[in-house]
Protein backbone atom coordinates (compact mmCIF):
# COMPACT_ATOMS: atom_id res chain seq x y z
CA UNK A 1 0.00 0.00 0.00
CA UNK A 2 1.71 3.56 -0.94
CA UNK A 3 2.29 5.87 1.53
CA UNK A 4 0.35 8.39 0.11
CA UNK A 5 -2.77 6.48 0.69
CA UNK A 6 -2.04 5.11 4.35
CA UNK A 7 -3.61 8.53 6.01
CA UNK A 8 -6.96 8.29 4.59
CA UNK A 9 -7.39 4.71 4.76
CA UNK A 10 -6.47 4.75 8.41
CA UNK A 11 -9.08 7.85 9.12
CA UNK A 12 -11.19 5.87 7.39
CA UNK A 13 -10.71 2.57 9.48
CA UNK A 14 -10.65 4.84 12.54
CA UNK A 15 -14.13 5.95 12.00
CA UNK A 16 -15.52 3.05 11.19
CA UNK A 17 -14.03 1.34 14.48
CA UNK A 18 -15.89 4.06 16.55
CA UNK A 19 -19.25 3.17 15.22
CA UNK A 20 -18.88 -0.20 16.11
CA UNK A 21 -17.07 0.45 19.58
CA UNK A 22 -20.24 2.33 20.24
CA UNK A 23 -22.33 -0.92 20.00
CA UNK A 24 -19.47 -2.39 21.66
CA UNK A 25 -20.08 -0.25 24.78
CA UNK A 26 -24.14 -0.30 24.95
CA UNK A 27 -23.67 -3.94 25.19
CA UNK A 28 -21.01 -3.84 28.09
CA UNK A 29 -23.16 -2.13 29.99
CA UNK A 30 -26.04 -3.54 29.65
CA UNK A 31 -24.01 -7.03 30.77
CA UNK A 32 -22.14 -5.30 33.23
CA UNK A 33 -21.17 -8.41 35.58
CA UNK A 34 -20.53 -10.60 32.44
CA UNK A 35 -16.55 -11.44 31.84
CA UNK A 36 -14.87 -9.37 29.98
CA UNK A 37 -12.34 -9.70 27.13
CA UNK A 38 -9.75 -7.42 26.20
CA UNK A 39 -10.46 -4.64 23.32
CA UNK A 40 -8.00 -5.65 20.41
CA UNK A 41 -6.20 -2.45 19.01
CA UNK A 42 -7.45 -1.02 15.65
CA UNK A 43 -5.14 -1.40 12.71
CA UNK A 44 -3.96 2.60 12.80
CA UNK A 45 -2.77 1.98 16.56
CA UNK A 46 0.51 -0.11 16.71
CA UNK A 47 3.41 -1.59 18.40
CA UNK A 48 1.14 -1.59 22.13
CA UNK A 49 3.65 -2.07 25.00
CA UNK A 50 1.97 -2.39 28.75
CA UNK A 51 5.30 -3.18 30.84
CA UNK A 52 6.33 -3.28 34.49
CA UNK A 53 9.76 -3.51 35.96
CA UNK A 54 10.34 -6.28 33.75
CA UNK A 55 10.72 -6.43 29.71
CA UNK A 56 7.16 -8.48 29.75
CA UNK A 57 4.85 -6.98 27.35
CA UNK A 58 1.27 -7.66 27.14
CA UNK A 59 -0.51 -8.49 29.98
CA UNK A 60 2.39 -7.98 32.91
CA UNK A 61 2.19 -8.87 36.45
CA UNK A 62 3.37 -6.32 38.62
CA UNK A 63 3.78 -5.49 42.59
CA UNK A 64 1.69 -3.47 44.50
CA UNK A 65 2.92 0.28 44.05
CA UNK A 66 5.19 -0.67 41.10
CA UNK A 67 5.20 1.26 38.42
CA UNK A 68 3.13 0.62 35.35
CA UNK A 69 4.18 1.96 32.14
CA UNK A 70 1.59 2.42 28.61
CA UNK A 71 3.15 2.88 25.24
CA UNK A 72 1.62 3.06 21.70
CA UNK A 73 1.48 4.64 18.25
CA UNK A 74 -1.29 6.17 16.22
CA UNK A 75 0.18 5.61 12.80
CA UNK A 76 -2.02 8.26 11.34
CA UNK A 77 -0.06 10.84 13.14
CA UNK A 78 -2.36 13.60 13.47
CA UNK A 79 -1.92 14.09 17.66
CA UNK A 80 -5.55 12.80 18.23
CA UNK A 81 -6.78 13.05 21.78
CA UNK A 82 -6.79 10.03 23.93
CA UNK A 83 -7.94 9.36 27.53
CA UNK A 84 -7.80 6.34 29.59
CA UNK A 85 -9.29 5.10 32.74
CA UNK A 86 -8.41 1.87 34.98
CA UNK A 87 -11.14 -0.93 36.15
CA UNK A 88 -10.65 -4.25 38.90
CA UNK A 89 -11.98 -7.59 38.22
CA UNK A 90 -12.50 -10.38 40.11
CA UNK A 91 -10.58 -13.40 39.47
CA UNK A 92 -12.80 -14.44 36.56
CA UNK A 93 -12.30 -11.09 35.27
CA UNK A 94 -16.02 -9.99 35.97
CA UNK A 95 -15.84 -7.03 37.39
CA UNK A 96 -15.62 -6.33 41.39
CA UNK A 97 -17.99 -4.78 43.62
CA UNK A 98 -15.32 -2.05 44.21
CA UNK A 99 -16.27 1.87 43.85
CA UNK A 100 -13.36 3.42 42.12
CA UNK A 101 -12.01 5.39 45.29
CA UNK A 102 -11.49 2.00 46.87
CA UNK A 103 -8.57 1.23 44.53
CA UNK A 104 -7.97 4.09 42.71
CA UNK A 105 -5.41 6.85 45.03
CA UNK A 106 -6.51 9.73 42.82
CA UNK A 107 -8.81 9.57 39.74
CA UNK A 108 -8.25 8.32 36.05
CA UNK A 109 -10.22 9.73 32.84
CA UNK A 110 -7.73 11.80 32.24
CA UNK A 111 -6.05 12.93 28.22
CA UNK A 112 -2.63 11.17 27.90
CA UNK A 113 -0.42 14.56 27.65
CA UNK A 114 2.56 12.67 27.07
CA UNK A 115 2.66 12.20 23.07
CA UNK A 116 5.69 13.43 20.33
CA UNK A 117 5.29 12.83 16.36
CA UNK A 118 7.42 10.91 14.85
CA UNK A 119 11.04 12.27 13.70
CA UNK A 120 12.80 11.28 10.46
CA UNK A 121 10.83 8.78 9.80
CA UNK A 122 8.96 7.74 6.09
CA UNK A 123 5.66 6.69 8.42
CA UNK A 124 4.33 9.54 10.09
CA UNK A 125 2.99 8.65 13.75
CA UNK A 126 2.18 9.79 17.00
CA UNK A 127 4.22 8.17 19.73
CA UNK A 128 1.88 8.15 23.25
CA UNK A 129 2.95 7.41 26.63
CA UNK A 130 1.82 6.61 30.03
CA UNK A 131 2.86 6.14 33.31
CA UNK A 132 0.98 4.90 36.23
CA UNK A 133 1.30 6.33 39.37
CA UNK A 134 1.54 9.73 37.82
CA UNK A 135 -0.18 13.25 39.90
CA UNK A 136 -3.84 12.44 38.36
CA UNK A 137 -4.17 8.23 39.13
CA UNK A 138 -1.31 8.66 42.30
CA UNK A 139 -1.11 5.09 42.39
CA UNK A 140 -3.64 1.18 43.20
CA UNK A 141 -4.89 0.78 46.39
CA UNK A 142 -5.26 -2.83 46.51
CA UNK A 143 -3.66 -6.15 44.61
CA UNK A 144 -6.19 -8.17 41.95
CA UNK A 145 -6.57 -7.86 38.17
CA UNK A 146 -6.87 -4.84 36.19
CA UNK A 147 -7.61 -3.29 33.04
CA UNK A 148 -6.87 -0.33 31.26
CA UNK A 149 -8.86 1.50 28.81
CA UNK A 150 -8.09 4.20 26.19
CA UNK A 151 -10.72 5.89 24.52
CA UNK A 152 -10.38 8.35 21.69
CA UNK A 153 -12.20 12.65 22.77
CA UNK A 154 -15.67 10.87 21.81
CA UNK A 155 -15.58 8.39 24.93
CA UNK A 156 -15.56 5.24 22.48
CA UNK A 157 -13.01 2.59 23.41
CA UNK A 158 -10.33 2.42 20.92
CA UNK A 159 -8.83 -0.81 22.82
CA UNK A 160 -7.82 -2.39 26.38
CA UNK A 161 -4.85 -4.39 28.17
CA UNK A 162 -5.31 -6.55 31.40
CA UNK A 163 -2.57 -6.68 33.70
CA UNK A 164 -2.57 -8.13 37.46
CA UNK A 165 -1.12 -6.23 40.92
CA UNK A 166 0.20 -8.55 43.61
CA UNK A 167 1.10 -7.75 46.96
CA UNK A 168 3.77 -10.81 47.98
CA UNK A 169 2.54 -12.71 51.36
CA UNK A 170 2.58 -16.18 50.14
CA UNK A 171 5.70 -17.60 49.10
CA UNK A 172 5.41 -19.82 45.46
CA UNK A 173 7.66 -22.36 44.17
CA UNK A 174 7.64 -23.36 40.82
CA UNK A 175 8.85 -26.99 39.33
CA UNK A 176 8.44 -28.01 35.69
CA UNK A 177 8.64 -31.73 35.05
CA UNK A 178 8.22 -34.08 31.85
CA UNK A 179 4.55 -35.32 31.62
CA UNK A 180 3.99 -39.15 33.54
CA UNK A 181 1.35 -39.96 30.73
CA UNK A 182 3.37 -41.95 28.25
CA UNK A 183 1.01 -40.44 25.71
CA UNK A 184 2.47 -37.11 26.27
CA UNK A 185 6.04 -37.73 28.07
CA UNK A 186 7.78 -36.33 24.37
CA UNK A 187 5.37 -33.24 24.08
CA UNK A 188 4.01 -32.24 27.48
CA UNK A 189 5.90 -30.13 30.30
CA UNK A 190 3.65 -30.08 33.67
CA UNK A 191 3.83 -27.13 36.22
CA UNK A 192 3.92 -28.32 39.59
CA UNK A 193 3.34 -26.05 42.34
CA UNK A 194 2.78 -24.75 46.29
CA UNK A 195 1.79 -22.14 47.92
CA UNK A 196 3.28 -21.17 51.69
CA UNK A 197 1.10 -18.38 53.33
CA UNK A 198 3.36 -18.17 57.06
CA UNK A 199 1.65 -15.16 57.93
CA UNK A 200 -2.03 -15.44 56.19
CA UNK A 201 -4.17 -18.25 57.47
CA UNK A 202 -5.77 -19.26 54.06
CA UNK A 203 -9.09 -20.72 55.41
CA UNK A 204 -11.21 -23.58 53.47
CA UNK A 205 -8.35 -23.14 50.75
CA UNK A 206 -11.02 -24.62 48.16
CA UNK A 207 -13.23 -22.10 48.24
CA UNK A 208 -10.86 -19.20 48.86
CA UNK A 209 -7.48 -19.77 46.50
CA UNK A 210 -7.68 -20.16 43.27
CA UNK A 211 -4.65 -20.03 41.19
CA UNK A 212 -4.15 -18.69 37.13
CA UNK A 213 -0.82 -20.85 35.47
CA UNK A 214 0.61 -19.04 32.30
CA UNK A 215 3.17 -20.39 29.58
CA UNK A 216 5.13 -17.56 28.37
CA UNK A 217 3.25 -14.48 29.70
CA UNK A 218 0.19 -15.40 27.30
CA UNK A 219 -2.89 -15.02 29.28
CA UNK A 220 -4.81 -15.70 26.66
CA UNK A 221 -3.43 -19.73 27.57
CA UNK A 222 -3.85 -19.79 31.07
CA UNK A 223 -5.22 -22.62 32.92
CA UNK A 224 -7.52 -21.86 35.81
CA UNK A 225 -9.96 -23.51 38.67
CA UNK A 226 -7.42 -25.77 39.94
CA UNK A 227 -7.86 -26.52 43.54
CA UNK A 228 -5.01 -27.83 45.85
CA UNK A 229 -4.60 -31.42 46.05
CA UNK A 230 -3.66 -31.68 49.79
CA UNK A 231 -2.26 -29.26 52.23
CA UNK A 232 1.25 -29.46 54.46
CA UNK A 233 0.03 -26.96 57.52
CA UNK A 234 -0.04 -23.76 55.85
CA UNK A 235 1.45 -24.86 52.21
CA UNK A 236 -1.21 -25.80 49.66
CA UNK A 237 0.13 -28.43 47.14
CA UNK A 238 -0.22 -29.13 43.47
CA UNK A 239 1.36 -32.00 41.59
CA UNK A 240 -1.37 -32.46 39.60
CA UNK A 241 -0.44 -34.19 36.10
CA UNK A 242 -2.68 -33.02 33.33
CA UNK A 243 -4.45 -30.78 35.18
CA UNK A 244 -1.88 -28.26 34.97
CA UNK A 245 0.06 -29.38 31.64
CA UNK A 246 0.61 -27.36 28.72
CA UNK A 247 1.87 -28.40 25.03
CA UNK A 248 5.56 -27.92 25.08
CA UNK A 249 5.68 -26.08 21.66
CA UNK A 250 9.22 -25.09 20.15
CA UNK A 251 11.37 -22.23 20.50
CA UNK A 252 9.88 -19.50 18.78
CA UNK A 253 11.49 -18.08 15.21
CA UNK A 254 12.82 -14.06 15.11
CA UNK A 255 14.13 -11.32 13.12
CA UNK A 256 15.81 -8.42 13.79
CA UNK A 257 15.29 -5.17 11.85
CA UNK A 258 17.02 -2.81 13.93
CA UNK A 259 18.92 -1.88 10.66
CA UNK A 260 16.98 -0.34 8.02
CA UNK A 261 19.46 -1.26 5.14
CA UNK A 262 21.52 -3.96 6.11
CA UNK A 263 20.25 -7.73 5.96
CA UNK A 264 20.30 -8.57 10.13
CA UNK A 265 18.66 -12.11 11.61
CA UNK A 266 16.56 -13.86 9.49
CA UNK A 267 16.28 -10.99 6.54
CA UNK A 268 16.74 -12.48 3.31
CA UNK A 269 16.11 -9.66 0.91
CA UNK A 270 15.18 -5.25 1.54
CA UNK A 271 13.52 -3.44 -1.22
CA UNK A 272 12.75 0.25 -0.94
CA UNK A 273 9.29 1.47 -1.82
CA UNK A 274 7.30 4.38 -0.16
CA UNK A 275 8.51 2.31 2.79
CA UNK A 276 11.05 0.15 3.68
CA UNK A 277 10.11 -4.18 2.66
CA UNK A 278 11.74 -6.56 4.65
CA UNK A 279 11.58 -9.91 3.38
CA UNK A 280 12.16 -12.51 5.46
CA UNK A 281 13.70 -16.22 4.70
CA UNK A 282 11.11 -19.14 3.45
CA UNK A 283 10.31 -20.83 7.08
CA UNK A 284 8.68 -24.52 6.62
CA UNK A 285 7.17 -26.84 9.11
CA UNK A 286 9.38 -28.07 11.82
CA UNK A 287 7.18 -30.91 13.39
CA UNK A 288 8.86 -33.69 11.68
CA UNK A 289 12.24 -32.01 12.35
CA UNK A 290 14.19 -32.97 15.44
CA UNK A 291 14.40 -30.47 18.12
CA UNK A 292 17.19 -27.45 18.46
CA UNK A 293 18.07 -25.41 21.27
CA UNK A 294 17.80 -21.56 19.71
CA UNK A 295 17.62 -19.01 22.61
CA UNK A 296 14.69 -16.87 22.18
CA UNK A 297 13.22 -14.12 24.36
CA UNK A 298 9.36 -16.65 24.83
CA UNK A 299 7.43 -14.74 22.37
CA UNK A 300 8.40 -11.59 23.23
CA UNK A 301 9.51 -8.15 21.14
CA UNK A 302 11.85 -5.08 21.92
CA UNK A 303 11.65 -1.89 20.13
CA UNK A 304 15.00 -0.85 18.46
CA UNK A 305 16.83 0.97 15.79
CA UNK A 306 20.77 1.94 14.58
CA UNK A 307 18.96 5.00 12.75
CA UNK A 308 18.31 6.84 15.67
CA UNK A 309 18.65 7.49 19.30
CA UNK A 310 15.68 7.59 20.28
CA UNK A 311 13.56 4.04 18.50
CA UNK A 312 10.13 5.57 20.68
CA UNK A 313 10.03 8.40 17.81
CA UNK A 314 12.92 7.62 15.35
CA UNK A 315 12.39 3.91 14.60
CA UNK A 316 10.78 3.24 10.81
CA UNK A 317 7.89 1.18 10.06
CA UNK A 318 8.61 -1.47 7.79
CA UNK A 319 6.55 -4.06 5.96
CA UNK A 320 7.80 -7.22 6.60
CA UNK A 321 6.90 -10.53 4.49
CA UNK A 322 6.39 -13.81 5.87
CA UNK A 323 6.41 -17.31 3.85
CA UNK A 324 6.16 -20.54 4.83
CA UNK A 325 6.58 -23.73 3.38
CA UNK A 326 3.67 -26.41 4.92
CA UNK A 327 2.73 -29.17 3.09
CA UNK A 328 0.12 -30.75 5.74
CA UNK A 329 -3.76 -30.53 4.94
CA UNK A 330 -5.61 -27.73 6.83
CA UNK A 331 -8.85 -29.31 7.12
CA UNK A 332 -10.70 -26.12 7.18
CA UNK A 333 -8.17 -24.23 9.57
CA UNK A 334 -6.06 -20.96 9.27
CA UNK A 335 -2.30 -20.22 9.60
CA UNK A 336 -1.72 -17.42 11.36
CA UNK A 337 1.69 -15.61 12.79
CA UNK A 338 1.96 -15.67 16.60
CA UNK A 339 3.43 -13.61 19.17
CA UNK A 340 3.37 -10.94 22.06
CA UNK A 341 3.99 -8.57 19.31
CA UNK A 342 0.03 -8.03 19.34
CA UNK A 343 -0.43 -9.40 22.56
CA UNK A 344 -1.17 -13.16 20.69
CA UNK A 345 -4.06 -11.98 18.82
CA UNK A 346 -5.09 -13.55 15.57
CA UNK A 347 -6.97 -11.00 13.42
CA UNK A 348 -6.44 -10.34 9.54
CA UNK A 349 -3.09 -8.88 9.88
CA UNK A 350 -1.71 -12.12 10.98
CA UNK A 351 -3.38 -14.57 8.69
CA UNK A 352 -1.08 -16.52 6.13
CA UNK A 353 -2.53 -16.72 2.74
CA UNK A 354 -2.19 -19.48 0.42
CA UNK A 355 -0.27 -18.04 -3.07
CA UNK A 356 -0.66 -21.31 -5.40
CA UNK A 357 1.63 -19.42 -7.89
CA UNK A 358 4.91 -19.85 -4.93
CA UNK A 359 3.58 -22.93 -3.20
CA UNK A 360 3.90 -21.04 -0.25
CA UNK A 361 1.52 -19.12 2.54
CA UNK A 362 2.68 -15.60 2.97
CA UNK A 363 1.57 -12.74 4.88
CA UNK A 364 2.75 -8.76 4.69
CA UNK A 365 2.72 -6.88 8.29
CA UNK A 366 3.84 -3.58 9.57
CA UNK A 367 6.37 -3.79 11.98
CA UNK A 368 8.12 -0.75 14.00
CA UNK A 369 12.14 -1.25 13.82
CA UNK A 370 13.30 -4.45 16.57
CA UNK A 371 13.73 -7.57 17.49
CA UNK A 372 10.70 -9.76 17.58
CA UNK A 373 10.00 -13.66 18.18
CA UNK A 374 7.07 -15.28 16.28
CA UNK A 375 5.81 -18.96 15.20
CA UNK A 376 3.26 -20.14 13.32
CA UNK A 377 0.02 -21.46 14.78
CA UNK A 378 -3.06 -23.93 13.26
CA UNK A 379 -6.56 -21.99 14.12
CA UNK A 380 -8.75 -24.98 13.59
CA UNK A 381 -12.56 -24.41 12.41
CA UNK A 382 -14.05 -24.83 15.62
CA UNK A 383 -12.06 -21.88 17.31
CA UNK A 384 -9.82 -24.16 18.77
CA UNK A 385 -5.49 -23.20 18.41
CA UNK A 386 -3.06 -26.15 17.57
CA UNK A 387 0.11 -24.12 18.73
CA UNK A 388 2.44 -27.44 17.65
CA UNK A 389 0.85 -28.45 14.00
CA UNK A 390 4.11 -26.21 12.16
CA UNK A 391 6.32 -25.93 14.96
CA UNK A 392 6.10 -29.19 16.59
CA UNK A 393 6.15 -29.93 20.48
CA UNK A 394 9.14 -30.83 22.29
CA UNK A 395 9.85 -31.58 25.67
CA UNK A 396 13.45 -30.19 25.59
CA UNK A 397 11.85 -26.41 24.88
CA UNK A 398 12.58 -23.59 26.83
CA UNK A 399 8.91 -22.27 28.36
CA UNK A 400 8.72 -19.84 31.02
CA UNK A 401 5.58 -20.65 33.55
CA UNK A 402 4.02 -18.04 35.95
CA UNK A 403 1.61 -19.20 38.52
CA UNK A 404 -0.71 -16.23 39.86
CA UNK A 405 -2.35 -17.05 43.41
CA UNK A 406 -5.76 -15.53 44.23
CA UNK A 407 -7.38 -14.95 48.04
CA UNK A 408 -10.82 -13.93 48.75
CA UNK A 409 -11.69 -14.77 52.52
CA UNK A 410 -14.57 -15.37 53.75
CA UNK A 411 -16.98 -12.13 53.27
CA UNK A 412 -14.45 -10.41 51.17
CA UNK A 413 -15.43 -7.98 48.55
CA UNK A 414 -13.06 -8.76 46.04
CA UNK A 415 -10.04 -11.12 44.93
CA UNK A 416 -6.73 -10.45 45.95
CA UNK A 417 -3.10 -11.55 44.44
CA UNK A 418 -1.23 -12.86 47.24
CA UNK A 419 1.64 -13.93 45.38
CA UNK A 420 3.01 -15.23 41.86
CA UNK A 421 5.80 -17.71 40.92
CA UNK A 422 8.31 -18.38 38.04
CA UNK A 423 10.39 -21.10 36.98
CA UNK A 424 11.61 -21.79 33.20
CA UNK A 425 11.39 -25.35 32.03
CA UNK A 426 15.09 -25.19 30.75
CA UNK A 427 15.28 -26.72 34.38
CA UNK A 428 13.27 -29.51 33.45
CA UNK A 429 12.98 -32.66 35.70
CA UNK A 430 11.05 -36.10 35.12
Amino acid sequence: MKIAYLYPYFYYMRSKFSYCLLFTLFIAGVSYSQVRSETAAPAYIQSVELTGNSSVTGNPIVALGETLRLKFDDIIGDEADYYYTVEHFNYDWTPSELVKSEYILGFDDIRIFNYTNSYNTLQPYTHYELSIPNKDTQGLKVSGNYIINVFNNKKELVFSRKFMVFQPVARVGVEIKRSRDLNFINNRQIVNFSVNSPDLLLRNPDQTVKVMILQNYDLKSAITNIPPQYSLGNELIYRYDQQTSFWAGNEFLKFDSKDLRASTVNIGKIELHELYHHYLFTDRSRDTEPYTYNPDINGQFVIRTLQGENPDIEAEYIWTHFSLQNFDPLDGGEIHLFGGFNNFELDDSTLMTYNSTSGLYENARLFKQGYYDYKYILLRPDGSIDPGFISGNFWKTENEYQVIVYFRDLGARYDQIIGTGNASSINITN
